[in-house]
């Protein structure tokens, strides 16, 4: 019996297109022909334009912007997959949509993030691949795989070129729950750790209560998986500043950048804010101080070692050793 070579199917979602066609790029492999439209009631329609059986069909999203629209393409997405009989469906979510609310903080909450993981399950997804997710747990909503990637090297990468004295330099979480990771850029970077304590009395709205750490006339680098509204973080560079910081340096993995976020960043007293292209960012016309540095060759390696079935451990753990 003569045997079945292997193929790979890439397509895009609506949302983040450009990474998709990096993405695309780095791997030497064009993305397929999907027709992604609306009915007048504003209901999503999909169909590939090529055959995908037998196939392992990569579908790329951000489920930002029109979240609720970018979620259900994914969804609509796998089910014609799986439903032309593709092989495996794996769902590259550059941004994991719903991610905050992954537990219940008060009476009568749903946990949202569960629900998506759910909705990705029915619809046929084999497999998730993303990138620094607001809390890791949401990794175990799922019963299918999931590889988690990280933009802390990156980062890293990026401040260690600046050529910053260590022993001047703080890594600083904005709260308690992204401390590990902070100290995981920390480690990259060799350099100190601070902590901030937030509370939010209403959504949207941070208080930062202290900060915990050697900062006074250091270098900061603030660390989060996601700039909103930006409410915390120019909360949280307040807080510095009346402690006699010297330069703050922000970065994010998602630079969502909802509603008031530029304005309040611009004219914060912010050196640099720096994100990946996971969210497309804003047009640096209207925001000079934005760096965007990109994350499709992380993508596409994670990618060609799933579909070649070889390990991806490096690529969500930077101090992983194999």
């Amino acid at each position: 019996m003569a045997t079945v070579e292997k193929r790979m199917v890439l397509v895009s979602g609506s949302i983040n297109q450009k990474l998709a066609q990096d993405i695309s790029k780095q791997l030497n492999h064009p993305l397929a022909d999907v027709a992604l439209e609306q009915f007048a009631n504003g209901e999503i329609y999909a169909r590939y334009n090529e055959s995908v059986r037998g196939a392992d069909v990569f579908i790329i999203q951000s489920v930002v912007g029109r979240v609720n629209d970018a979620l259900m393409e994914v969804l609509i997405m796998a089910d014609a997959a799986k439903r032309a009989s593709a092989r495996t469906v794996t769902a590259v979510l550059a941004h994991y949509g719903y991610a905050r609310q992954d537990k219940k903080s008060a009476a009568r909450e749903p946990i949202t993030a569960k629900l998506v993981a759910n909705l990705y399950s029915v619809a046929g997804v084999d497999r998730i691949i993303t990138i620094d997710l607001h809390q890791g747990q949401i990794q175990g909503f799922f019963d299918e795989p999931v590889n988690h990637l990280t933009a802390l090297q990156l980062f890293a990468d990026y401040f260690n070129a600046k050529g910053f004295d260590k022993d001047n330099l703080v890594v600083v979480s904005p709260d308690v729950g992204r401390a590990k990771a902070a100290k995981k850029l920390s480690d990259l970077m060799e350099c100190s750790i601070a902590i901030m304590h937030k509370g939010r009395p209403q959504h949207n709205v941070a208080e930062i209560t202290s900060v915990i750490g050697d900062v006074e006339g250091k270098i900061c680098i603030i660390n989060d998986d996601m700039i909103d509204t930006a409410g915390s973080i120019t909360a949280g560079v307040k807080a510095l500043k009346n402690l006699g910081v010297g330069d703050i340096y922000v970065c994010a993995t998602h630079g969502i950048f909802s509603g008031p976020a530029v304005e309040r960043l611009q004219n914060s007293d912010i050196k640099e804010v720096v994100v990946t292209d996971a969210v497309p960012a804003p047009d640096t016309d209207i925001f000079d101080k934005l760096v965007t540095l990109s994350v499709a060759p992380l993508f596409a390696r994670a990618i060609k070692n799933v579909f070649e079935e070889e390990s991806v451990s490096t690529l969500f753990d930077p101090n992983f050793a194999l």
